[in-house]
């Protein structure tokens, strides 16, 4: 009888060690650190941000996990598949308290009814947050589809994400260009093409639906870049011609076959030329101010003839100075001769302290989206030296914003695929250095291995967008409010 207890007690522990849902201390070492997806390891994070779910991608029975700072406070999640979602409450806990320290991450794999332990890994708690939200539009990479676009708003704190616009509420039109002054959505503007197209501008409370474009004007306006003042709106007025290659590589190029730059003064409702370019010697394109609001920094290439080849359009850096009293623009000054290096630059953005400025350098032209070689430099205005930034990949970096605090970077980049564009934000320390960047975490860690949709624009802001659907298709409904056109 004895003998038979003793038996089914060894059968119950072997069972219930069989059974662990976590190490019992007797673990064997694996002299490298787990692969896990996304690669949410080595990173500087920001003291808010959503919890950085990850999946375990090496084989194994079971998987357990312990997140824990540097006084043993820790957070502990266990998954037969892999799957490593994190509690909210706790991580916010474990990173409010450990402002400006690591967290140390290690985790376990069972395999055979053996526990065994990888190398750990580590990140670092940045104690300057990322704005709460971020802006995105939302749509299938390529050119096919116009019926699921939107511009969405989400939580960089949380996982929650709301629709912005989006074009089944206003007659499947195309929503695009959205722009966000100093990251307040209270200065918010959006274009739409098609039957209820026209500029929406949220601005002292209203949304309106204004048509910018005049009889004195070549083209409408395009691209869009908010004074900080907020009392004007600088944009690119663009004629563009898409052409759709042969190589899977590439997909589509969009070429500027004429743009000038324009500025919008809301106040009084009036429209006028930027005159650095009256002989239209040059294209302008991709409008950005400084943080002063008195220097506009835009890309220029030489006016292509009717017979050109696209790969020999390159679009230098320039800026002007700009009164904003008088609404003047001083001398044009050559920032950076991307041409000279065989090189083209696109979507120029200055830091919030103006020490830096992050362009996207490529090989031709000003679409630079589906441009493999696309990548992030970085250049100094007082000084004009050039840096590659350390974020790039094989795979196109594109369109990029800062917080307002400058220390973190948000970039469209199609690492991984190839074919969808992710955003992914990255630490600029005080040397404009920008470490190694992370995927927008998802509740879902394999959330990017099925979601087909490309984030497009990425923009922080500080707080939400207050308008509704309702509201927004009400604006649609309205009549467009036509601008002045001033000559100075």
């Amino acid at each position: 009888m004895r003998i038979r207890k003793i038996t089914l007690l060894i059968i119950l522990a072997s069972f219930i060690a069989a059974c662990s849902t976590k190490p019992n201390g007797n673990t064997a070492w694996i002299n490298n650190r787990p692969v896990i997806g996304p690669d949410y390891s080595g990173l500087t994070i920001p003291i808010n941000i959503a919890p950085l779910n990850f999946t375990i991608e090496e084989n194994g029975d079971a998987f357990f996990v312990r997140i824990l700072d540097e006084k043993g406070v820790s957070i502990e999640v266990s998954d037969k598949r892999g799957i490593i979602k994190i509690p909210e409450k706790k991580w916010k806990n474990l990173l409010r308290d450990n402002k400006s320290k690591k967290l140390f991450y290690q985790v376990y794999v069972k395999r055979g009814g053996e526990w065994s332990q990888f190398e750990p890994f580590s990140n670092t708690i940045s104690d300057s947050p990322v704005a709460p939200y971020l802006y995105y539009r939302l749509l299938f990479p390529g050119y096919e589809s116009w019926g699921e676009i939107s511009i969405m708003q989400r939580s960089l704190e949380s996982f929650e994400e709301k629709v912005v616009v989006q074009n089944n509420v206003v007659g499947q039109n195309c929503v695009n260009c959205h722009a966000v002054n100093l990251q307040n959505p209270d200065n918010f503007m959006f274009h739409m093409r098609g039957s209820r197209g026209g500029t929406y501008f949220v601005a002292d409370g209203d949304l309106k639906k204004f048509n910018l474009k005049t009889k004195e004007m070549e083209n409408s306006a395009t691209y869009p870049r908010w004074h900080p003042s907020g009392k004007y709106v600088a944009f690119s007025s663009n004629k563009v011609v898409q052409q759709f290659h042969s190589l899977e590589s590439k997909k589509i190029e969009v070429t500027d076959l004429a743009s000038a730059l324009v500025l919008y003064d809301l106040a009084k409702n009036e429209i006028m030329e930027i005159q650095v370019n009256q002989k239209r010697q040059f294209m302008d394109t991709y409008p950005e101010w400084s943080p002063a609001g008195d220097w506009l920094y835009f890309c220029r290439a030489a006016q292509i003839e009717k017979e050109y080849d696209y790969r020999d359009i390159k679009y230098n850096l320039y800026r002007v100075n700009f009164n904003p009293s008088n609404r003047t623009f001083g001398e044009v000054e050559m920032v950076f001769d991307a041409a000279a290096l065989g090189k083209s630059v696109s979507f120029p953005r200055v830091s919030p302290n103006g020490k830096l400025l992050v362009f996207t350098l490529h090989d031709y032209g000003c679409f630079p989206v589906w441009h493999k070689e696309a990548d992030l430099y970085s250049i100094k205005p007082d000084d004009f030296s050039v840096a590659k930034l350390e974020v790039n990949s094989d795979f196109s970096e594109s369109y990029h914003s800062w917080s307002a605090n400058g220390r973190w970077l948000v970039f469209s980049s199609k690492r991984g695929d190839g074919l969808s564009a992710r955003p992914y934000i990255s630490y600029v320390d005080e040397n404009g250095v920008a470490l190694k960047p992370f995927v927008l975490p998802q509740e879902n860690p394999k959330f990017y291995n099925r979601f087909l949709k490309t984030f497009n624009i990425p923009e922080f802001a500080e707080s939400e967008f207050s308008f509704t659907p309702g509201e927004i298709r009400k604006a649609a409904r309205q009549e467009a409010i036509q601008p002045k056109w001033s000559d100075k």
